[in-house]
C-alpha cells in the first residue's frame, strides 16, 4: 500500500498532538514517535501500514543522527576521558553484550547470533533522554554525570563496528567468519581512503563553498556531504549511517562544525522521528498483551541486570554507593540505537519474530520508565550511602562555623553571578550574610576572595538551621533549577514561615507556583531585561527619558507588590522635578573645592547629584563623603531655579540672584 496524503496528513496530525503532549509530561519526544507508531500502525489501529516507502524515508533519520553524532566527535575530548570512555564505557558494553548473549542461549534456547544481536541492541542507552535529564537537572558535570557520558560517548562509537557485524551474522552460518573478515576488510579500505585523504578535501572544500557566502549553496553542499558519502559506503557494501558517521567526523576537524550542525539538525529530527514512528509499527501490540509476562520478565532484566552491571563497575572504581547508584539507573534504560539494530537485525532476519517484539517492548517500557526512575535514583542513593550521614554532618558543622555570631543576617542560596551581584549590595550596605554554594570551585574562589561563602546544599534543614535561618532577616534563592528552588523554599517555610523570601525566576510562569509556596516576592530575570530592554529603546528612538523610566516604574509596581507603595512615591516625587539638567565643571576657584558633599548639602537647595565624572570616570550616585576637587564635573538634576541657585553656591559660595 503507498504512502498517500490522507495516511500523510494523519500521521503528522498524530505527531504533532503526541509531541505536544510529551512535552507537556516532560518525556522525551522520542516515546511520542514510538506511540505514534504503535497507535496508528499495522498492529494497532490500522490507519497507517507501513511500507518500504517510509521506511526509506525514515532510514535517512538514522543517516542524519549519525551524522550529527560524528559532527560531535572529538579527538580532544576522546584522548581527555579515554580512561572513562574505554575502561568504563567498553566494560558496560562488552558485559553487557556477553551476559544478554549468555542469557538468551542458555535460559532462552535461542542462537548464539540470535543473542548477539539482543545483547548490542540492549547495551545501548538513550543519550537524548539521558543527557536532556542531567541538563535540566544541572548534573552534566557531576561525578555521575561525567561518567555515564563517558559511557554513551562509547556506545556511540560502538555502534560504528556493530552496524557492519550484525549483517555479517544475519548470512550463512558456514560462511559466518568469511562474512566478518570480508566485512571488516571492507570496512577498513573504505575508512581509510575517506579519513585519510577526506579531510584535506573537505576543508579546502567548505572554504570554496563558504567563500560564494550563499547559505542556499552551503545547505545544499552539507546534504551534498550526509548523502553522497552514505551512498559511497552503501555501494561498499556496507550501511548509509557508516558514511555519514564518517561525513561527521570529517567536518568536526573545520571550522564550519557548528553552522552545519544548525542546518542539519531540521532534517535530522524530523526525519529521526518518522524513523521511531516506523520502530512503532512493528510493535505488535496484541502479541505482547497475550505475552504479558515475558515482556515484563524482559524489561526486568534489561533494567535491574544492566543496571546491577554498572553497579558492580562503578563499585570496582571506588565509587561511592551513591555515585554508583546513580550511575546505573542513567544507563539501565535502552535507547536509541537500540532500536536502530534490533531493526537492522530484523531486517535481515536474524531475530525470530517473537523475540524481536519481546524485545522491543521491553525496551521501550524501559525508554518510558527513565525519567521517573532518575529523578528516585538522587535520594535513594544519598540514604544507601555509607558515608552520607557522615558527610552530611561535616557540611553542616562548616556552614555553622561561617554562621557563628550573625544575627539579622542575609542567607543567599546560590553564589552564581546574580547571588555575587546581590552581595556586592549587601557589602555596601555593611548587612551581614551567608552564601551557600554546592559548586566546590566556587566556593574555594570566592572563599580565597574573602567572601562568606560556603558548601552546602540549601534545600536541607540541617544546612539552613547551620546557616542560622532562626535568626536571619531574609533569604534569596538564586538558584537557576526550578526544582531546587521550589525545595529550598519549602523548606525555608518550614523552618521560618514569618521569614521574607525573595525567589530568582527565569520567566513569568514561575511566578504564581512560587507564590503559592510561601516567596514574599518573586523576580523573573526575563521580565527585569525586558524592561530595561524597553526603556533603553525609547530613549534611543527620542521618548524623554523621566518617561520611558515612569513606564518602567509602572510595570514594575503592577508586579512587585511588595515594592508598589516605593514605586508609586517615587514618581510623584521625581514628576515634581524639572527633566532638566546641569553639567557643572568646578574650576580650581570654586567655592566647593575641597569640601565633602555632605558639607555643601546641595540636597536642601532641591537639587540632587545624579552623577560625578572625575579623570574620565563617571560614578553614579557618588557617596555623600565623597570630596570635591579640580576639574570634578557634577550633573545636577532638578528645577531650573534650584538649578541656578546651586550653581552659585557650588562656584561662589553665595544664592543666585534668581532667588
Amino acid at each position: 500500500m503507498p504512502v498517500t496524503l490522507q495516511s500523510l496528513v494523519l500521521l503528522l496530525c498524530a505527531a504533532v498532538l503526541a509531541v505536544a503532549l510529551a512535552r507537556q509530561l516532560r518525556l522525551p519526544p522520542i516515546l511520542a514517535y514510538l506511540a505514534v507508531g504503535v497507535a496508528i500502525g499495522p498492529h494497532g489501529l490500522r490507519y497507517v501500514a507501513e511500507t518500504e516507502q517510509s521506511s526509506n524515508i525514515a532510514e535517512f533519520g538514522v543517516v542524519f543522527l549519525m551524522f550529527s553524532i560524528g559532527l560531535e566527535f572529538s579527538l580532544a575530548r576522546l584522548r581527555a576521558m579515554r580512561r572513562l570512555v574505554f575502561g568504563f564505557g567498553g566494560a558496560q558494553v562488552l558485559v553487557t553484550l556477553a551476559g544478554t548473549t549468555a542469557v538468551t542461549v542458555f535460559y532462552y534456547g535461542q542462537d548464539w547470533r540470535v543473542g548477539f544481536a539482543v545483547g548490542a541492541a540492549c547495551a545501548m542507552s538513550s543519550t537524548a533522554i539521558v543527557s536532556r535529564l542531567l541538563s535540566e537537572r544541572l548534573e552534566l558535570h557531576s561525578q555521575p554525570g561525567r561518567q555515564t557520558m563517558a559511557v554513551l560517548l562509547f556506545q556511540d562509537l560502538a555502534v560504528v563496528p556493530l552496524l557492519i557485524v550484525i549483517p555479517a551474522l544475519a548470512g550463512k552460518a558456514e560462511g559466518l567468519a568469511q562474512n566478518l573478515l570480508i566485512a571488516f576488510a571492507q570496512a577498513t579500505l573504505v575508512l581509510t581512503i575517506l579519513i585519510m585523504g577526506g579531510q584535506r578535501i573537505m576543508r579546502r572544500w567548505f572554504d570554496l563553498v563558504a567563500r560564494q557566502k550563499s547559505t542556499e549553496l552551503f545547505m545544499l553542499n552539507v546534504l551534498l556531504v550526509v548523502v553522497g558519502l552514505s551512498w559511497l559506503t552503501s555501494s561498499a557494501g556496507l550501511s548509509l549511517a557508516l558514511g555519514a558517521f564518517v561525513g561527521g567526523m570529517l567536518i568536526a576537524e573545520t571550522v564550519y562544525r557548528h553552522q552545519v550542525e544548525a542546518d542539519v539538525r531540521p532534517f535530522r529530527d524530523v526525519l529521526l522521528g518518522l524513523f521511531f514512528v516506523t520502530v512503532g509499527m512493528l510493535l505488535d501490540v496484541d502479541y505482547v498483551f497475550h505475552n504479558l509476562p515475558a515482556v515484563l520478565a524482559a524489561l526486568a532484566l534489561l533494567v535491574l541486570a544492566k543496571g546491577g552491571i554498572v553497579m558492580i563497575l562503578t563499585l570496582v572504581m571506588k565509587n561511592s554507593v551513591d555515585v554508583g547508584l546513580r550511575t546505573a539507573v542513567q544507563l539501565a534504560q535502552a535507547g536509541e540505537f537500540g532500536f536502530v539494530l534490533l531493526q537492522l537485525a530484523g531486517d535481515g532476519g536474524l531475530i525470530p519474530r517473537d523475540v524481536f517484539q519481546v524485545t522491543m517492548a521491553a525496551m521501550l517500557l524501559s525508554m518510558m520508565a527513565a525519567p521517573f526512575l532518575i529523578a528516585r535514583a538522587a535520594g535513594l542513593g544519598k540514604r544507601l550511602s555509607k558515608g552520607e550521614f557522615a558527610s552530611r554532618a561535616e557540611v553542616a558543622h562548616q556552614v555553622a562555623v561561617h554562621s557563628m555570631g550573625m544575627s539579622d543576617h542575609v542567607i543567599l542560596c546560590g553564589f552564581g553571578r546574580t547571588g555575587q551581584s546581590l552581595a556586592h549590595f549587601l557589602e555596601r550596605e555593611s548587612i551581614p550574610f551567608i552564601a551557600l554554594d554546592i559548586d566546590s570551585t566556587r566556593v574555594q574562589e570566592a572563599g580565597g576572595a574573602g567572601e562568606n561563602v560556603v558548601f552546602g546544599t540549601a534545600d536541607r534543614r540541617e544546612v539552613l538551621t547551620a546557616a542560622g535561618v532562626a535568626r536571619a532577616r531574609a533569604v534569596v534563592i538564586t538558584f537557576a533549577d526550578p526544582p531546587a528552588a521550589e525545595r529550598t523554599l519549602e523548606m525555608v517555610r518550614a523552618l521560618r514561615p514569618d521569614l521574607p523570601v525573595i525567589v530568582r525566576a527565569q520567566d513569568e510562569s514561575q511566578i504564581d507556583r512560587l507564590k503559592s509556596l510561601g516567596a514574599s516576592e518573586v523576580v523573573p530575570e526575563v521580565l527585569e531585561g525586558s524592561l530595561m530592554l524597553a526603556a533603553q529603546t525609547l530613549a534611543q528612538v527620542g521618548v524623554p527619558l523621566e518617561r520611558s523610566l515612569a513606564q518602567v516604574r509602572s510595570a514594575r509596581a503592577e508586579r512587585y507588590a511588595s515594592l508598589r507603595a516605593f514605586y508609586r512615591g517615587e514618581s510623584d516625587r521625581m514628576h515634581k522635578l524639572s527633566q532638566e539638567k546641569l553639567v557643572l565643571v568646578l574650576e580650581p576657584q570654586a567655592y566647593g573645592i575641597g569640601k565633602t558633599l555632605a558639607e555643601l548639602d546641595v540636597a536642601s537647595r532641591g537639587v540632587m547629584v545624579e552623577a560625578l565624572r572625575r579623570r574620565g570616570v563617571r560614578s553614579l550616585g557618588p557617596e555623600p563623603e565623597t570630596r570635591l576637587e579640580d576639574n570634578d564635573v557634577l550633573i545636577l538634576v532638578g528645577a531650573p531655579e534650584n538649578l541656578a541657585d546651586a550653581e552659585h553656591f557650588l562656584l561662589d559660595g553665595r544664592r543666585s540672584v534668581r532667588r
